[in-house]
C-alpha cells in the first residue's frame, strides 16, 4: 500500500509536468499557424501588384496610344453626333422655273429639301481661293437681303464673304475687336456701315449664321438672328453687273480664311422673322422666298447656282470639304 502511494506521488508531478509541454507545444504550434496564415494574403497581395506592374509593363504603350487615336478621332469629329446625321448630296435641293431663269411664275421647290445638312462646305484659305459669278447678271436696288453660314478660321486685314465690285454688295465680316470677326457692310461706295456692338460679333472657329438685309437706309446686320440695326447714309445705289466675288475682294485682296455654305441672295429686305426663320432651319435649311430669290450658292460640293436663275460661280483653290462639322451644333 505504502509503495502505490508513493509512486503515485512520483508519477503526478511527471503528469502535471507532460500536460504544461503538451499545452505549450500546442500553442507554438498554433501560433505558428497564425503567423503562416497571416502572411499568405500579404503573399498574394504583393502577387496581385506585381502582376498589375507587368501588365502594365507590356501593354501600357498599347494602352496609351489607344487613347492618343481615340483622342485624335474625337478631334476630328469622328465621334461627332453630325457624322451620322442624314446629308443631302450636292443639288439634292433646287428651285424649279419652269418658265426659265428670272421668271417667278409657277416656281417651287425640288428635290430632297427637309434641311438635311450638306455633305461637303466650301473651304477658303486665306490668300488665293475664291468663288466668281460666271455670268454677270445679278443687279440689286434698295432693298435686298443675304444670308450664309460661315466658319471663320482666323482673323487677318478684312476678310470679305461675299462682293460686287462697284455695287450693291460687300459682306464681311471685315471688323475684329476682340479676336472675333464683325459683321459689316459697304454699298455701292455710297453706303457704309458695320456693326457697332458686339453681341453680334461672329466666334472664331464655330460655324455661325449671317443675315445682312436692306431696306432703304436701314441696314440690319445679324448673327444667329442676334441684331444689330444702323441707319446708313442716304443716297442712290448705283447698279452694276459686275461679277460677284465669294471669298475675296475683288480676287486683289482681302482673302477669307475659313468656310462657307449655303448662300441665300434676295433683291427685297429680310424681316426679322424671316431672319429667324432661315437660323433656325439650320445650315441646310432652303430658301424662304423663292419670289425674291436671286442666287442660291449651297456650296456642298460645287460653287453651282440653285435658284434656278443660273448664276453659277467659278472656285479657284476653294476646296469642298466633307468633315467639317466641328463648331456647328444645330439651332
Amino acid at each position: 500500500m505504502k509503495t502505490f502511494r508513493k509512486s503515485f506521488i512520483k508519477k503526478k508531478p511527471l503528469g502535471k509536468a507532460s500536460a504544461k509541454e503538451t499545452f505549450k507545444e500546442s500553442f507554438n504550434k498554433v501560433k505558428l499557424l497564425g503567423k503562416a496564415s497571416a502572411k499568405k494574403p500579404l503573399e498574394k497581395a504583393s502577387s496581385k501588384a506585381q502582376s498589375a506592374m507587368e501588365y502594365l509593363m507590356t501593354y501600357g504603350w498599347a494602352i496609351l496610344i489607344i487613347a492618343v487615336v481615340l483622342g485624335a478621332l474625337f478631334e476630328l469629329g469622328v465621334f461627332n453626333p453630325m457624322t451620322f446625321a442624314p446629308k443631302a448630296p450636292p443639288g439634292a435641293c433646287q428651285v424649279f422655273r419652269p418658265n426659265g431663269p428670272g421668271t417667278t411664275s409657277f416656281i417651287n421647290l425640288e428635290g430632297i429639301c427637309t434641311g438635311e445638312i450638306p455633305q461637303y462646305v466650301a473651304q477658303f484659305n486665306g490668300q488665293s481661293s475664291e468663288i466668281v459669278e460666271s455670268s454677270p447678271a445679278i443687279t440689286i436696288g434698295t432693298n435686298y437681303g443675304i444670308s450664309f453660314w460661315i466658319y471663320p478660321a482666323s482673323f487677318s486685314g478684312y476678310p470679305e464673304s461675299i462682293e460686287q465690285r462697284g455695287g450693291v454688295i460687300q459682306d464681311g465680316p471685315p471688323y475684329s475687336t476682340t479676336g472675333q470677326i464683325r459683321v459689316g457692310m459697304w454699298i455701292g461706295g455710297v453706303y457704309e456701315a458695320y456693326s457697332t456692338t458686339t453681341s453680334i460679333e461672329a466666334p472664331l472657329n464655330s460655324w455661325s449664321n449671317i443675315a445682312v438685309t436692306l431696306n432703304g437706309n436701314v441696314l440690319t446686320e445679324c448673327v444667329n438672328a442676334v441684331c444689330d440695326t444702323v441707319t446708313v447714309a442716304s443716297g442712290t445705289i448705283a447698279t452694276t453687273n459686275n461679277p460677284i466675288h465669294i471669298g475675296s475682294w475683288r480676287g486683289i485682296s482681302n482673302w477669307l480664311n475659313g468656310r462657307l455654305s449655303n448662300i441665300q441672295l434676295y433683291n427685297t429686305s429680310l424681316s426679322a422673322n424671316e431672319i429667324q426663320a432661315l437660323y433656325q432651319e439650320g445650315i441646310g435649311g432652303a430658301p424662304i422666298d423663292l419670289q425674291h430669290l436671286v442666287a442660291w450658292w449651297p456650296l456642298n460640293g460645287n460653287a453651282n447656282d440653285y435658284s434656278g436663275n443660273g448664276n453659277n460661280g467659278v472656285p479657284t483653290n476653294v476646296i469642298f470639304v466633307s468633315n467639317w462639322y466641328s463648331g456647328y451644333t444645330p439651332p
